[in-house]
């Protein structure tokens, strides 16, 4: 406020010093023409005339249009026209004074303020006094006005422009804003009224010099024009309102709160010729006050109370139209008294309007914008701790990496992990186990310094990041300090606690990267507590992780989608006659750089992949068209297929069956799918639903690697299954350990009482096949009579001969041994020529 005081104060020194010296100048002009007036006869006519044209610029002058800048009221009227008569019809002396007195008269009863009334009498004397003079150049002028109209005009432009010289300063100092704005507004409408001005004067002299008695119409002419202009400066005024009120809202149309506050108080003083504006906000966290003018921001900074005049202050509140919540005061501030007319005041109240809806835009998107931010530290931050999380260690780490790759020194990472953290839990609560992690975290944030990044990464694992290190050995240096800071016991409610750790440390760059580097440094921390260190490095060779799995799941989607894997079969024979009664189809995966990739690497990622049901349908296409092909060839061999337990909870694998075996025009008998025992199999009741619809289809269910699963009795009894596997791992060592025969005699037993056909897996030496015939078990799968082959090879076998397809020969001479009752036999039909063979043997 003291800024403004000052500011006012120059701003009067400086009108005064210019309204003083024009006084002056008329002063000394008016002085010379009295002097030069009380030199020439005087008579009645020439003071009759003088009267009369000092009345006419009495009226003149009151015929005024007002256009308000700021506090300051400029008006426009008819003087100058008034002026130019008296200028032609008196001599130049008389005309001064006639213009002083005229002038003087009208100040009188619009009752200005002095320094106004000094001005406009000083102004009105010099223009007058310079229109006279040069009009003294022309003979004559009195009595023929229009023969010197050149003269006229330049004269009148003279007055024009003597008084825009000297209004325009006087003007822009007062409201303090520019003189060149002050020129340039309404610059067209004010000489297009100044030509209409100099019209009507050049009218009524010509009436005067001729016909006297119409000079009656000049005033109607006169009151005409100026109800004219009046409604074009209003008009224009209407109308630059409007267009600088669009502009002023557009420039609020931000989500800032400082550039809408500042926006509206630029934009509102110049919008309604204000001295200065103020705009006082009150919402909680945006409370302050902003005040200024159309150049410049003055304050900023909390509301400062202070006393408000209502005849200089226009003031509006700031309320919402929804809510009505008033967030705020718009005030406009004057000089001296003014009166806002009707529009001004609608315009004011929209302005205000535009200024609550942006103050309330603003302050949403602050919010928003914190808490965005609060969500985004939320997202990097541990919310225990307030350490950075692994997601901000990951950026953290991939960015020194990079810089690493530079040769910006030595990056590390170092995993903690607390020592029997859990019995801190367990014995005093999660509340104590929360404050020592505070404190563990306090203590390696202060020990790590400002290169480091220290983290936590879950529980009570934290990890750090070294950043810049001359030599990888200084790592492990620095990983043992950390550990030193928590020597001292830590302090949980008067209670203290000794904590431990034990730390890994790992070195890039990493060509994997942060997840590489954190796999090896946690590789270190498991390798430093197996050991009893407090500190170990990674190292290579105690590094078992099946990288080669995890390279070979990434390529799984492509070699799915490229129908790079392929199926060879096995056949399952009779061990008595060793001839085939099915085949098992196995997966294959012929990799175009790697070759054949071992299935151990590959089926695991499949089933835990979304590719499962791809995969499946593939192999189940291959599988059905190898059974379709055997038995155009006369067998009727079922192909046994592996399922997977995730499958089964998949109510499109009944649907997805059934497409299989009608396009390759199979029953469904031809297919036997083979489930391993899970907890998938033996517990959920879809399953139940999935294996009905199958064994519906004909589908034959064979349950493999019996034995070796979660519940193989509660197995049997929900799933419809038709056959057993006993695992290769029994059929291995039934006859050199006592357990494992008795295993299998006990699943040929159970097999024997559930009518199932029981299959031994990894039949390798005739021994295994004697034995196992000696126990009861009729079927058998193995390297002793088969490896699987691809389907070419099979269909070369089926056509070797006309006979039954043998892969062993029988234990016995068949006239010499009596078979065991069975449900189904082995061999094929032959072959009927020109045609496909529909019956043939069966599995046992």
């Amino acid at each position: 406020m003291t800024g403004q005081t000052a500011s006012s104060q120059q701003t009067d020194q400086r009108l005064r010093l210019l309204v003083g010296l024009v006084a002056c100048v008329a002063g000394l002009t008016l002085v010379t023409a009295v002097v030069v007036a009380t030199r020439m006869p005087v008579t009645f006519d020439l003071v009759m005339r003088t009267s009369a044209l000092a009345v006419l610029v009495v009226l003149a002058s009151l015929a005024q249009v007002y256009v308000r800048i700021r506090s300051t009221h400029q008006a426009v009227h008819w003087a100058d026209a008034a002026l130019l008569i008296a200028a032609v019809l008196l001599p130049a002396p008389w005309a001064v004074i006639c213009a002083a007195v005229g002038t003087a008269a009208e100040k009188a009863v619009t009752r200005l303020t002095p320094i106004k009334s000094v001005f406009a009498v000083a102004k009105q004397t010099i223009t007058c006094g310079l229109a006279a003079l040069i009009l003294t150049t022309g003979d004559g002028m009195a009595e023929n006005p229009l023969a010197h109209l050149d003269l006229l005009a330049l004269a009148y432009a003279a007055v024009f422009l003597a008084d825009e010289l000297l209004v325009i300063p006087v003007i822009a100092i007062a409201t303090r804003t520019s003189a060149r704005d002050r020129f340039l507004a309404d610059l067209d409408l004010r000489l297009g009224a100044g030509i209409v001005r100099f019209a009507v004067a050049v009218l009524a002299l010509a009436v005067l010099a001729r016909e006297p008695q119409l000079l009656i119409a000049i005033p109607a002419i006169v009151l005409s024009l100026q109800l004219t202009y009046r409604g074009k400066l209003r008009a224009r005024a209407e109308r630059m309102a409007w267009q600088q009120l669009a502009e002023a809202t557009d420039a609020m149309n931000v989500v800032q709160m400082e550039t809408v506050l500042h926006n509206a108080v630029r934009n509102g003083a110049r919008l309604f010729a204000a001295d200065r504006v103020e705009v006082e906000v009150w919402l909680d966290g945006a409370q302050q006050v902003v005040r200024g003018t159309h150049s410049a921001i003055t304050y900023q900074g909390p509301i400062d109370q202070g006393e408000i005049d209502p005849k200089t202050t226009a003031v509006v509140s700031l309320v919402g139209d929804n809510d009505g919540e008033n967030v705020g005061e718009l005030r406009l501030c004057f000089q001296s008294p003014v009166a806002l007319s009707e529009r001004e005041q609608f315009t004011l109240r929209a302005f205000a309007g535009a200024l609550c809806t942006a103050i309330r835009n603003a302050t949403s998107y602050a919010q928003l914008e914190h808490l965005a931010g609060q969500h985004q530290h939320d997202a990097t931050h541990d919310l225990l701790t307030g350490l950075p999380n692994r997601r901000r260690l990951q950026l953290e780490t991939e960015d020194a990496l990079d810089r690493r790759r530079g040769g910006r020194g030595v990056t590390a990472l170092v995993v903690l992990d607390l020592n029997h953290f859990k019995d801190v839990n367990d014995a005093l609560g999660h509340a104590a186990g929360d404050q020592v992690l505070i404190a563990v975290a306090q203590r390696l944030s202060a020990a790590a310094g400002q290169e480091a990044l220290v983290t936590r990464l879950g529980g009570d694992e934290f990890a750090v990041l070294l950043r810049n290190l001359p030599a990888p050995a200084l790592a492990l240096y620095q990983a043992e300090h950390l550990l030193s800071t928590l020597h001292e016991p830590v302090d949980v409610d008067g209670m203290p606690l000794v904590v431990s750790a034990s730390a890994g440390v790992a070195t890039g760059p990493s060509e994997s990267g942060f997840v590489e580097l954190l796999r090896r440094a946690d590789i270190a921390m498991y390798q430093a507590k197996r050991t009893g260190r407090s500190v170990a490095a990674y190292a290579p060779d105690n590094d078992t992780a099946d990288r080669a799995r995890l390279v070979v799941g990434g390529m799984l989607p492509r070699a799915v989608a490229e129908k790079e894997f392929i199926l060879q079969f096995q056949p399952i024979v009779d061990l008595a006659s060793g001839e085939p009664i099915s085949a098992e189809a196995l997966a294959r995966w012929q990799h175009p750089d790697k070759g054949m990739v071992d299935p151990r690497s590959f089926l695991g990622s499949i089933e835990r992949s979304g590719l499962l049901t791809a995969f499946t349908d593939a192999v189940l296409d291959q599988a059905l068209a190898g059974a379709a092909r055997w038995r155009e060839l006369g067998c009727r061999w079922p192909v046994a297929v592996n399922i997977s337990p995730r499958s089964l909870l998949d109510r499109r694998l009944p649907a997805l069956v059934t497409r299989r075996l009608d396009d390759h025009g199979l029953p469904g008998d031809a297919l036997v799918l083979e489930l391993t025992e899970s907890h998938t199999v033996s517990q959920l009741d879809i399953v139940d639903k999935v294996l009905a619809e199958l064994a519906e289809l004909g589908c034959m269910i064979a349950l493999d690697d019996f034995g070796t699963g979660y519940s193989s009795l509660s197995v049997l009894s929900r799933v419809p299954a038709k056959e057993l596997k006993i695992d290769r791992s029994f059929v291995t060592q039934m006859e050199n350990t006592p357990s494992a025969a008795a295993v299998v005699r006990s699943h040929l037993e159970l097999g024997r009482h559930l009518d199932l056909l029981v299959v031994a897996e990894g039949v390798e030496r005739d021994s295994q096949r004697r034995m196992l015939w000696d126990l009861g078990c009729t079927a058998g799968q193995g390297h002793l009579f088969a490896k699987p082959m691809p389907i070419e090879e099979v269909i070369a076998l089926i056509s070797a001969d006309d006979g039954p397809v043998r892969l062993a020969e029988p234990l016995h001479d068949p006239a010499a041994v009596v078979r065991m009752p069975a449900k189904r036999t082995p061999g094929r039909t032959a072959r009927p020529s020109g045609t496909t063979g529909t019956t043939g043997g069966e599995r046992v």
